[in-house]
């Protein structure tokens, strides 16, 4: 078993520093690294604005950001003997903060963005296990670091599926980055003007937010192409469910895993898609399951009382706008709040059975306000 490692200088951009990584999903990216299977890699990472947000970001930056630059990845690693129909088995052995992080909303962006149109940001201290910020006093958020973005190279066939569903997503008004060469990291017009947006998450992970997967856990994802390729980036410090206004406590890290290759496993079993697990809680256990909390639902049933059947983002919208006025409440701004929910706030499916209406709670811990 080897060690390799992946650094880059934080102080630049991954335009200025091409050679650690890339920005689009494209299957002819060449590889900064090969690997053995049961080897470890040790990669920094950039966050996911490629350092627009640092300390010294202003409303002005958070209002009119460069998307095109989103998310910055380190890789593709090339794991031998990987190869299409191929499960890689991603183990999670560290996840190393950065010091800073930040909450960004950024206008037209996130879950409540109709409701939410105005540019704000939450600047962390990183520290001890714990988030804390002069824009919300008397909060703290307990640390469960993991890579927002993680995931493999599709194929060719998968990445041509990818185009055309997403294009037909766009042409229904659906939220789509298509491809763009616009600030795309590798700049080859034969890659940056086909390769996929690292927005959604896919098939081969990507920017899955699943923030259950720090260290401990074990990522399986079925393998698309030679080598698998293998990178990751957009760190999160903490988040809650659903990152509920498009970004978590983001921040740099420094990730370790080691891959294991199960040999046609992907394709015997016919998974699709990515799974994931672990043996231990994700997080600490009061925090996992909190043991003092206050909740708030919703259900599929407009304000102005039309039901929407089993529209479970219905649901979850009026959890979170009424846990929202909950917090103004208690004092804070709406926007505050609406940062609160998107790094503290789990999501409950409560009923999924009784038709016409789910019901959907919002669940705020108590103890992110005992600092």
């Amino acid at each position: 078993m080897a060690v390799h490692e992946i650094r880059i200088d934080p102080a630049r951009t991954l335009a200025e520093e091409p050679a650690t990584g890339h920005n689009r999903w494209h299957p002819d990216i060449p590889p900064i690294l090969r690997v053995q299977p049961g080897d470890e890699v040790v990669m920094e990472t950039r966050d996911a604005f490629d350092g627009q947000m640092g300390p010294d970001a202003t409303l002005k930056t958070v209002g009119a950001p460069d998307l095109d630059v989103v998310h910055p990845l380190t890789g593709p690693v090339h794991i031998d003997g990987a190869k299409p129909g191929d499960l890689l088995e991603i183990e999670i052995l560290d996840v190393e903060p950065a010091d800073y992080g930040y909450t960004v909303q950024v206008p037209g962006f996130g879950f409540l963005r109709d409701v939410f149109p105005d540019p704000y940001i939450v600047r962390w201290h990183l520290s001890d296990g714990w988030a804390t910020s002069p824009d919300l006093p008397g909060v703290r958020i307990p640390a469960a670091p993991f890579m927002g973005t993680i995931g493999l190279s599709p194929g060719h066939d998968t990445l041509a599926r990818a185009t055309a569903r997403e294009q037909a997503a766009m042409e229904r008004g659906g939220f789509v980055l298509p491809p763009s060469a616009d600030g795309a990291i590798p700049r080859d017009p034969a890659i940056a003007t086909r390769a996929l947006r690292t927005i959604p998450p896919r098939e081969q992970a990507g920017n899955v937010d699943i923030k259950q997967l720090g260290a401990g856990s074990r990522l399986y994802i079925p393998v698309d192409t030679p080598g698998a390729l293998f990178s990751a980036g957009d760190a999160h410090y903490a988040q809650g469910d659903s990152e509920t206004c498009g970004t978590a406590i983001e921040m740099r890290a420094t990730l370790r895993v080691r891959f294991t290759v199960h040999s046609g496993e992907a394709a015997a079993k016919g998974i699709r898609g990515p799974r994931f697990a672990r043996s231990d809680y994700w997080v600490a256990a009061p925090f996992a399951a909190p043991r003092a909390f206050y909740a708030t639902t919703g259900m599929s049933v407009s304000r102005d009382g039309a039901v929407a059947a089993e529209d479970l983002t219905l649901a979850a919208r009026n959890a979170l706008l009424d846990m929202i006025d909950h917090l103004g409440e208690r004092g804070w701004n709406r926007q505050q709040a609406y940062a609160i929910c998107s790094v503290a706030v789990d999501l409950r499916v409560s009923q999924l059975v009784d038709v016409p209406s789910f019901l959907v709670s919002a669940l705020l811990p108590e103890d992110i306000f005992a600092g």
